[in-house]
Formats: structure tokens, sequence, C-alpha cells
């Protein structure tokens, strides 16, 4: 019999908030976290804006394995420690490594290591993020990694609820981190012609939805919840911030940077989810969306929403926590989770920035510019990533008298 899972404790690291609190705060106000990069210099890169994590000190090489240890450790400090025996499910990003290590392998020069002594920056495997979480929290059973690009920190979720409800593990630390903003993640997607090269106005780059969006803002951060069973959090007095009730994911195989032009495999993923949790389309009452601000997405996402929604959709708010935080790839899925979260307990919905000439194939309500009053019962939250993987989650509010 499938248990319940309910999230207990969320974690966020991000470029418009480093607590859940200022990340809230500044989801309401409209924050865009969009600047020029300063990591490096991009004075050569047709791009040359980002959406970076600003204020939290970072003591390792690698950004994304300190920002996922601050969100499991805020994820965990709200939640308490669970009972019985925990686990990881991580989404994690592509491994860039450094020019200059290459350099100084090319030369002989000693390489500084990552992790202790036995990983160099060149060595580092992709669960390194994982092992770092297990180690310090001590939990035992084994690790998921999941690499399904900008889907992954989604299917990390989604994965780590499955496991929760068919009684797999008894609590997991969930969600995804990343970092790209280096030169061969930011150039890499500048050759694809995927970022927006709107450099003058870092603000007002992100236009998903709109008329004159030209490409995504690449972002870094981390987002990690605790999931557990609901009637063992309840038990123990935990707080319950909203129920894991359906994941949903697909494989379109249509592209390696475009998705399917009928949206087949979005369509998929969002329908598996509410299958999964057994509700029908008309129950849902928000949308965040995966909005990218890319020519090609906005449109296609848009169509696969119509689809699931029917006659309903024009009445479904829809809006993109990309606007302001920026594409964080491989932790947007989880970041963009916590968002919907926060809206489900709040009642509200956050803004989608920037729509200011909604691009006629783009016809949905997608909240602009202001946050709205809204209560809701269920949400989808969707990612659709680079190879055509698609993964959805369906959130429900946490109501104590059902």
């Amino acid at each position: 019999m499938r248990r319940r899972v309910a999230i207990t404790g969320l974690g966020v690291v991000s470029p418009i908030g480093l607590t859940v609190d200022t990340f809230r705060e500044s989801l309401l106000a409209g924050v865009s976290g969009v600047g020029a990069i300063s990591l490096f210099d991009a004075t050569g890169l047709p791009t040359r804006i980002a959406a970076e994590v600003r204020g939290l000190p970072v003591r390792g090489r690698d950004r994304k394995i300190d920002f996922a240890l601050e969100a499991a450790r805020q994820a965990l400090d709200e939640a308490g420690r669970p009972r019985g025996a925990g686990g990881v499910s991580l989404g994690v990003g592509l491994e860039l490594f450094s020019l200059d290590d290459v350099a100084a392998a090319r030369t002989g020069d000693a390489l500084p290591a990552a992790l202790g002594e036995r990983l160099t920056f060149l060595q580092t495997p992709s669960d390194l993020c994982v092992h770092a979480i297990a180690h310090r929290y001590e939990l035992r059973t084994p690790p998921l990694v999941h690499v399904s690009a900008c889907a992954a920190g989604t299917d990390a979720i989604g994965a780590a609820f499955r496991l929760v409800a068919s009684g797999r593990r008894d609590w997991m630390l969930a969600g995804g981190t990343d970092s790209m903003i280096n030169p061969l993640g930011v150039a890499g997607f500048c050759r694809l012609g995927a970022t927006s090269t709107a450099n003058a106005r870092p603000a007002a780059a992100s236009r998903p939805f709109d008329r004159a969006r030209d490409g995504f803002v690449l972002g870094e951060g981390a987002g990690v919840l605790v999931v557990e069973p609901l009637d063992e959090a309840l038990a123990r007095g935990a707080r319950v911030r909203a129920e894991i009730v359906g994941y949903g994911n697909s494989f379109d195989a249509h592209g390696i940077s475009e998705p399917h032009p009928e949206g087949r495999g979005a369509w998929q993923a969002m329908a598996r989810a509410l299958q999964d949790a057994g509700v029908g389309p008309e129950a849902i009452d928000c949308v965040n969306a995966h909005g990218t601000a890319t020519p090609k997405n906005d449109p296609v996402e848009t169509a696969a929403i119509k689809r699931l929604l029917g006659a309903r959709a024009a009445e479904v708010p829809v809006c993109a926590t990309k606007s302001m935080i920026g594409h964080l790839i491989s932790a947007a899925g989880a970041v963009e989770a916590i968002a919907t979260v926060l809206g489900l307990e709040g009642g509200w919905v956050h803004p989608t920035l920037n729509l200011d000439d909604p691009d006629p194939a783009c016809d949905l309500d997608y909240v602009p510019h202001k946050a709205r009053a809204h209560r809701q019962r269920y949400a989808l939250s969707n990612s659709f990533g680079f190879g055509g993987q698609n993964a959805a989650l369906l959130l429900r509010a946490w109501d104590a008298r059902r």
C-alpha cells in the first residue's frame, strides 16, 4: 500500500536568496538575480550576463558542492532528522574541468585536491557531491545521482518520492545542484545559440513567453528537500510543508537541444504525474513552467499545457521562476519545486518578469510582473531537459484537516 509522502524541510541557495525566507520574499517582490558575470572574464563571449549566487562563502573549488551542502543543511535543520535510515537523491550537472588544471596536467605541475587526498579536480566523479552529503549526515543507504540535464533536480525528487512511498527508504534528502557559470559552460551554451545576449539590460534579459525573448540566462544554485512518510512526520511533530502526490517523466528523443514541436514529451510527463496521483486535469490550480525564454521551448510548453488542461488552460495561472533566477540547469527543477511549495503554502503565485509583449503563440495566463493571490490545492512543477528528458511533479497543499 503506497504511503503518503510529506515535504518537511526546505533548503535553497539561489541568485535571489540564500535562505528559504529571503528566497520567498524575493519571489513575491519580483526581484531579478541577473547581472554581469563576475566569476570570470567574459569579455570575449556573446553572453556576458548570468544569475550568480552572491554572498555565500565558497570554500571548495567546485561551487555546486558548497551550494548542495548548504541547502542540505538548511533542509535538515528545519525538518530535524527523521526516524530510520535516510538516503540522498541528487541531480548534478556536467563536470567541467578547470582550464588551469588542464594546463597544469600538461606541464606536470601538481594538481590541487578537490576533496581529501585521493581526488583531483580533473578526476572528480559526478557523484562526489552526493558522497559529501552522505558522509556528513551518515546516510548509509545507496545514493542516487541524476544527470538528466535540466530535468535532473525534478527526477531526483521524483525518485526519492517513489522510494519513500513504496517503503524502500525511511526518508530522503532530494534535490539538485549546479554551477556552469565558467568559461566552458557559458561558451558552450553560446555556441549553441541558447543564451540571451541582452547584456546591456541584465535584469530584463530573461523573458519567458515574451515576443522579444532571445534565449535563457544561465544561473546557479541548489535546492534540497527532506521527504518522508506523512504518518511518520505527523507522529514526530514535524512541520509539513506540502505533499508530493505524483511524478511523471518521459523521453521524446526528438533533438539534442530542442523539444518535440508538438510538446509530446512535455505532455506525457505532466499527464503521467496526474495519473500517478490519481487526479484529473480539472484539479490543477497552478503550473510552475519550465519557461526557459528560448524561442522554441515556450510555445511548445504552452501547447503541451493546453493539451493537458483543455478548455481550462486559460484559467490556470502559469509562472516562470527562471525570469528571476535564470536557468539553474540540474538544480532548476529542485529550486522551482521549492518555489511551488511556497506558493501553495502562502496562497499566491509569483510573477513572470519581463513579459511586456506576449508572443501570440504563448497565450496563457503567465502572471506578468506582479505576484497574485491565488488559493491552490494542486500545482504542477515542470522540467524539460536537453535531449528530450522531461519530468513533472504534482504537489498538494498541506491541510491538517484532510
